[in-house]
């Protein structure tokens, strides 16, 4: 049985990763360590538009970040965050196989 407390929770997740340009800002971090210029610049975004995303990414617990000099670099939070989203995307790739 599950909670109610972690449908909330999960709920919140998943309301952060559907706003296209979170979600987009998550992939990017997956697989390697990304400053906010880099994901500006990739992303065709404005820094402070995706210093806000990585705020609330951040808080959510989904991307984390490490200081090295006067850097910030992003990545995933941990393993489960990569799994969830790398397996979402074999599902997706799967399914427009089917098709």
């Amino acid at each position: 049985m599950t909670s109610d407390g972690l449908i909330a929770q999960l709920s919140e997740i998943f309301k952060l990763l559907g706003d296209p340009t979170r979600l987009r800002i998550a992939m990017l971090c997956l697989h390697e360590r990304v400053s906010v210029g880099v994901i500006a610049e990739r992303l065709d975004l404005s820094i402070s538009l995706v210093s806000h995303h990585l705020r609330l990414l951040r808080a959510a617990r989904i991307l984390r970040a490490a200081r090295e000099g006067k850097q910030v670099f992003y990545e995933a939070a941990d393993h489960h965050v990569r799994r969830i989203l790398d397996d979402m995307s074999a599902h997706i790739a799967e399914a427009s196989e089917e098709v």
